[in-house]
C-alpha cells in the first residue's frame, strides 16, 4: 500500500484542481440525469465531456441542442460554443478526465431482479482507460453494496487501490422532471465515499456546481438514502391507492377525503391515488432493496404488498372503464376510447413505465378501439408501431368513452366533459366540474 503521504497528495492535486476549474470531468449517459448534471458542471466553470453509447445524442450535444425538457438548448448551446461541453461515443477519452460520473440507467429484468448491465459496462470503460488520481462516482440507483461489491472489484483489478490511487463515491440521482422549483443546483447532494479521502473528493467535486452537499458514512448508506425515498413514495402511494379501492365500495368520495385530511397541520402528508406507477425511480427502485433483502433472508413485506396494489391499478382502472361503459349499455369490445395523457406525471415527455401504456393493452386486448391525446407526447410506439397523438376535441366527440390518464396542466378539462359521452377521471383533473357523465377513480 502507498504510504499516507502519496494519498494525501494524489488528493491534493486532484481537489486543487477541481477548485482551480482546471477538472475534466466525464459523464456516463447523458440522459435525464447525465445531461442536466453535465450542464451545471459546464456552468460551474470546468470542461466536461459527456460519453453515450448512441450517436444520436453525442451529435446533438455537439450542435448544441437539447433532448431533455428541464436542460434549454440555449445552456446547452452556450457551453458547446465555450468549449466547456461537449460529447463522443469514444470512451478512450475516459483517460483525460479527472472524475468521471456513471449516469446509466438501472432497470429491471423480465423476471424483476436488477440488471446492472450498463453499469457493468460503464465501468469496464472506466478501467480499461483508468488512470491514478481519478475520481469515479455512480450515481445510478442501485441495492446497497453494488458500489464496493460490483464496482471496485473492476476498478481494482489492474491494481489501483480505491482510496489509495484513485477515489470512489457513490451519489444518487435526484432528479424529478418537470419540477419548476428544485433541479439539479438546488436539489441537496447525497454523497458517501468508499472511504473518507474518497467521500471528501467527491465533495470537492460536487461543491462546485450543487449548492447543498450532504456527507454520509459509507457508500452503502448513500444508497440506502436513495432506496428510503422513492420506497417511502412507492408504499405511501400504494396505500392511498388501496383507500381509494375502499371508498369506491363504500360511496365515498377519495379525493374529498384526501383533500379534508390534508387540513391538519401536523401528522399528515397527503398523497393520492391513480392509474399506477410510473417513471425511472418509484416503480423499480423498492424492487431493488426488495431484491437485496431476499439474498440476506429477509422479506420486505411492505415494499412487496405496495408493489402489488400499485401493479393492479391499471388492471382496476380498465375495470372501471368497462363498468362506466356498461351502465351506458356498451361493451368495451367495440368501443372506441380516448387515453388523455400517456406522459407517466403531468406536464412532462416521459413515459418511460407510464401506466398509460398498461392501461392501452389491456384495452386493446379486451378488443376496444383506443387512441390517445398527449400535448407533450407526440407519439408512442407500441411493438414495431408508431402511434400518434390525435388532436384533441375531435376525438373527445367521437370516442365511447374519455379516460383521463395524465392531468396535464392547461388541457380543456371543462370542455372535455361537456363534450365527452362519458369521462372516467384517474388524477381528478376534473376537480370542482360536475356531469351524470363523470366518473371518478
Amino acid at each position: 500500500m502507498s504510504e499516507p503521504g502519496v494519498v494525501n497528495q494524489k488528493q491534493a492535486a486532484l481537489v486543487a484542481r477541481i477548485q482551480s476549474g482546471q477538472a475534466r470531468v466525464g459523464t456516463i449517459g447523458l440522459g435525464y440525469v447525465g445531461l442536466p448534471l453535465a450542464v451545471e458542471f459546464a456552468s460551474a466553470g470546468l470542461t466536461v465531456r459527456g460519453f453515450d453509447i448512441l450517436e444520436d445524442k453525442v451529435a446533438a450535444i455537439n450542435r448544441g441542442e437539447s433532448y431533455v425538457k428541464d436542460v434549454p438548448a440555449a445552456r446547452v448551446a452556450e457551453h458547446v460554443a465555450a468549449g466547456r461541453l461537449s460529447a463522443s461515443s469514444d470512451f478512450a477519452g475516459l483517460a483525460e478526465c479527472d472524475a468521471i460520473i456513471i449516469c446509466v440507467p438501472t432497470p429491471l429484468s423480465k423476471t424483476k431482479d436488477p440488471d446492472l448491465q450498463m453499469v457493468v459496462d460503464a465501468s469496464e470503460a472506466i478501467a480499461q482507460h483508468q488512470r491514478p488520481g481519478q475520481l469515479i462516482v455512480l450515481e445510478s440507483t442501485t441495492y446497497p453494496g453494488t458500489t464496493e461489491e460490483l464496482i471496485q472489484p473492476i476498478l481494482e483489478r489492474g491494481g489501483l487501490k480505491a482510496g489509495v490511487d484513485f477515489f470512489l463515491a457513490f451519489s444518487p440521482e435526484r432528479v424529478d422532471p418537470g419540477n419548476p422549483k428544485f433541479h439539479t443546483r438546488n436539489t441537496p447532494k447525497i454523497i458517501g465515499g468508499v472511504t473518507p479521502a474518497c467521500s471528501a473528493a467527491a465533495q470537492a467535486l460536487y461543491s462546485r456546481a450543487i449548492d447543498t452537499i450532504i456527507k454520509v458514512s459509507s457508500t452503502r448508506t448513500a444508497e440506502m438514502v436513495k432506496l428510503l425515498e422513492n420506497t417511502f413514495r412507492s408504499v405511501n402511494i400504494g396505500l392511498v391507492n388501496e383507500v381509494a379501492l375502499m371508498c369506491e365500495r363504500l360511496g365515498v368520495d377519495v379525493w374529498e377525503v384526501i383533500e379534508a385530511a390534508a387540513s391538519k397541520p401536523f401528522g399528515f402528508m397527503p398523497f393520492y391515488p391513480g392509474p399506477g406507477l410510473g417513471g425511472h425511480c418509484i416503480p423499480i427502485d423498492p424492487l431493488y432493496l426488495s431484491w437485496k433483502m431476499k439474498t440476506l433472508n429477509y422479506r420486505a413485506r411492505f415494499i412487496e404488498l405496495a408493489g402489488e396494489i400499485n401493479s393492479e391499478m391499471p388492471e382496476y382502472v380498465c375495470e372501471r372503464v368497462a363498468l362506466a361503459l356498461n351502465d351506458q349499455k356498451k361493451a368495451v369490445n367495440g368501443s372506441r376510447i380516448l387515453i388523455v395523457g400517456v406522459a407517466y406525471k403531468k406536464d412532462i415527455d416521459d413515459v418511460r413505465e407510464s401506466p398509460a401504456l398498461d392501461i392501452i393493452n389491456v384495452l386493446r386486448a379486451r378488443g376496444a378501439t383506443v387512441s390517445f391525446h398527449d400535448p407533450f407526447v407526440p407519439s408512442v410506439r407500441f411493438g414495431d408501431q408508431v402511434e400518434m397523438s390525435v388532436e384533441l376535441m375531435p376525438a373527445v366527440r367521437e370516442a365511447d368513452a374519455v379516460l383521463i390518464v395524465t392531468d396535464h396542466t392547461g388541457l380543456p378539462w371543462a370542455e372535455v366533459v361537456k363534450s365527452a359521452r362519458l369521462v372516467v377521471d384517474t388524477r381528478n383533473a376534473t376537480r370542482g366540474i360536475q356531469s351524470p357523465n363523470l366518473q371518478k377513480l
